[in-house]
């Protein structure tokens, strides 16, 4: 049995849909709370998420972008703007799938029989988990989640690519252009401060791991991540 956890404030919608999720053989439990969702999220700990946008005091991209501090779960949104750039910002922000309202709740089920089948399942078994490492730090590029000795990070899917590029290159300079192109398709009309923004957010999430200025700013050119955590590692970080 897996557990859904519906983030919807239309009762109706709601019941409906946890009435669909239990009719299979799946626990649904209803969000009643909406202002500490995080908690409900770490109380229930769910196997998918269905997260509504437009939700009182915070909307569905900040809690899903809380929930990416703390965990890689399925979060599938569900909301009634069609507009493409909703659907971009829900991936931006953490999220796995986007249905629009009104849905066929077939189509809400077949979603998430995906993605626990691609989580959890047979895809899951069947594919072996990419690692991008150095010298004991791991990155989990499909989990979002970066190791060393036992702790562990979360990060969103732009830090992952960002790190990503640094870690494969440890050592060596990564250019300000070629960091812009692996996180946006078309840099042209990003904000140059967003990859300055990116590049704090990554520190932060090393400092969690307690690796403290290993991502040097070379100025006007790049960036660069030194290793001057290896020496107090100990095990492999798994």
């Amino acid at each position: 049995m897996y557990t859904i956890m519906i983030v919807e404030d239309d009762e109706k919608i709601a019941a409906l849909l946890s009435a669909h999720i239990e009719k299979y053989g799946n626990k649904a439990v209803v969000t009643t709370d909406f202002t500490g969702i995080l908690e409900q999220f770490d109380r229930v700990k769910p196997h998918v998420v269905l997260m509504d946008i437009h939700l009182p005091s915070f909307d569905g991209f900040y809690w899903c972008r809380q929930i990416r501090t703390v965990s890689t779960c399925p979060i599938i949104f569900i909301s009634a703007r069609s507009g493409e750039m909703d659907q971009v910002r829900a991936i931006e922000n953490g999220g796995d799938d986007y249905l629009t309202k009104p849905f066929h709740y077939e189509v809400v089920m077949a979603k998430i029989r995906s993605q626990l089948r691609r989580v959890y399942g047979d895809y899951a078994a069947a594919a072996a988990e990419r690692v991008v490492q150095h010298k004991g730090l791991l990155l989990y590029p499909e989990r979002m989640e970066l190791r060393l000795n036992g702790r562990s990070a979360g990060m969103t899917r732009k830090e992952t690519l960002l790190i990503e590029s640094l870690l494969e290159r440890c050592g060596r300079l990564v250019g300000r252009e070629t960091l812009l192109e692996r996180l946006w398709d078309d840099y042209t009309y990003v904000d140059d401060n967003a990859l300055s923004v990116n590049i704090t957010r990554v520190r932060k999430k090393l400092a969690e791991l307690g690796i403290e200025d290993s991502l040097e700013t070379v100025r006007g050119t790049g960036y660069r991540l030194v290793d001057i955590w290896s020496h107090s590692l100990h095990g492999d970080g798994r």
